[in-house]
Formats: structure tokens, C-alpha cells, sequence
């Protein structure tokens, strides 16, 4: 299994700058105006491209928030962990390692991320529907890691749970100001899954 993926061509790179290119002007007219006041029209002015190129890359307009590119390098480094590991741990480490990656290299655009989801439905909304579609796309890998079929039960149960409650950590995270550091959270967040949840004895201080 490659360690990494291929080396994206020049037309994927042009690609992925002009997402990056729109992503950043969104994010910047949207700290200064709010979300719902920002227009397709003026990212695509603030970008240097059409209007017509900005729904192209982004046909829901949520997504230039949301989308991040790292799907495919998920994926990949999800393949690239060690053979016999846990599946939970190896969706751990790829998770919290993108996380910490993205909060080292923009963490005003994911600090943007986290107000929105609590300032707007529309942006929390389309996070869930996002966070399911990674989970579906990391299932073919679980399911590789696992010698099961893509459509099992279980790989897509276990896949969707993960991802799931690593979604619900990161809204807790953003409804709560954002005060703890949200990997050691999300990290917590997985160690939740793997004990469960056991009953509170009456007068034990809540941790």
C-alpha cells in the first residue's frame, strides 16, 4: 500500500488552487459581512474567477466553507496505516492528525467554520451531510482493512458511528466557545466509543 497519494498532475494543481483561491476570499468576506450577506457574486470577484467557476467547483454554496480538499488524502493514509491495527485506532490517528494539520495551517478559516455551525442551520446542516459522505467514502478502505465487503453492515454501521461522533465533538466544541483544544477533544471523543458509556454513581463529581 502507498504511503501517500500520487502527485496531483498540473491540471489537478490548477484545480486545487482555484478552490483554494475561492475558499479564502469567502472566508475573508465572510468574516467581514457575515455568511448569509455573502453573495456567489462577490466571492467570485474577491476569487478573480466567474461566478459560473465558483458553482462549478462549489454547486452547494455551503460547501466553499465546509470542503477542505483532504478527502482523497484521508483515504489514502487511512490504506497507509499499519496492517494488523485496530480500525478505530487507525481512523484516529488519520482524523486527528488532518485536524491538527488544518488548525496549524488555517486556523482563522476553521475558527470561521466553528461560528458558523452555530450561527447557521443551513452550514450545520450541510456538515452532517458532508461528514456522511467521507464516512461512506472511508468505509471502502475500512472495509479493505477489515476482509469485508464495502456494503456490510457492520463497515458501514462502524464507519458512520465514528464519523459521526467525531461530528458531534467538533458542534460541541464550536456551541461551547471553542474553550478546550478541540484535538485532545476529538481524541477523548474516540476513547468515549471504544469504553461506551457506563452508568454515574450518585454524588460522583462529573469529570
Amino acid at each position: 500500500m502507498a504511503a501517500t497519494p500520487p502527485r496531483p498532475t498540473l491540471r489537478e494543481r490548477k484545480k486545487l488552487r482555484t478552490r483554494a483561491a475561492i475558499r479564502k476570499a469567502a472566508c475573508r468576506l465572510a468574516a467581514e459581512q457575515g455568511w448569509e450577506a455573502t453573495t456567489i457574486e462577490q466571492i467570485a470577484a474577491a476569487a478573480e474567477v466567474s461566478p459560473s467557476t465558483v458553482v462549478r467547483y462549489f454547486p452547494v454554496r455551503e460547501d466553499i466553507l465546509l470542503t477542505d480538499d483532504q478527502d482523497e488524502l484521508l483515504l489514502a493514509r487511512l490504506r497507509a496505516r499499519p496492517a494488523g491495527e485496530e480500525p478505530l485506532d487507525s481512523l484516529r490517528a488519520v482524523v486527528l492528525d488532518a485536524v491538527s494539520a488544518a488548525l496549524a495551517h488555517e486556523p482563522e478559516e476553521i475558527l470561521l467554520r466553528a461560528r458558523f455551525l452555530v450561527e447557521i442551520p443551513a452550514v450545520r446542516a450541510r456538515f452532517t451531510e458532508t461528514t456522511a459522505q467521507t464516512g461512506r467514502l472511508l468505509s471502502g478502505a475500512v472495509a479493505e482493512r477489515t476482509g469485508r465487503a464495502p456494503d456490510d453492515l457492520e463497515v458501514r454501521v462502524f464507519t458512520a458511528a465514528v464519523l459521526g461522533a467525531l461530528r458531534e465533538a467538533t458542534v460541541h466544541w464550536a456551541e461551547h466557545g471553542r474553550r478546550e483544544d478541540l484535538v485532545p477533544l476529538l481524541d477523548r471523543t474516540v476513547d468515549t466509543l471504544k469504553a461506551g458509556l457506563t452508568l454515574r454513581r450518585p454524588g460522583r463529581a462529573r469529570p
